[in-house]
């Protein structure tokens, strides 16, 4: 007997990776993350390392995502994008890949 047999953990989300990656895309349109890989071993490199600085926002519920959408903005917007543009920066300096 398993949880994930007895249990619909589908609707367990964590919203900070939705934002994570909302302000990723924005700050990697900027033009000075022009040279910065876009390659998938990147990407998600910069996404985990921003998810691992970032507090998670777990949510169960329709109206729970609707709670954790007002928390984009203010402190924890703030977090998240200086976590986003730490991560571009290091990644972007050292790629896994090369």
């Amino acid at each position: 007997m398993g949880l994930r047999d007895d249990y619909d953990f589908e609707t367990l989300v964590n919203e900070a990776e939705r934002f994570v990656l909302q302000e990723m895309e924005r700050q990697l349109e900027g033009p000075e993350n022009v040279r910065v890989c876009r390659c998938e071993d990147c990407i998600l490199d910069m996404a985990a390392l921003a998810l691992n600085s970032v507090r998670p926002i777990y949510r169960v519920s329709l109206l729970g995502g609707l709670y954790a959408g007002v928390r984009d903005q203010g402190p924890y917007g703030e977090e998240v994008r200086k976590a986003v543009e730490t991560a571009i920066r290091k990644v972007g300096e050292n790629p896994s890949h090369g």
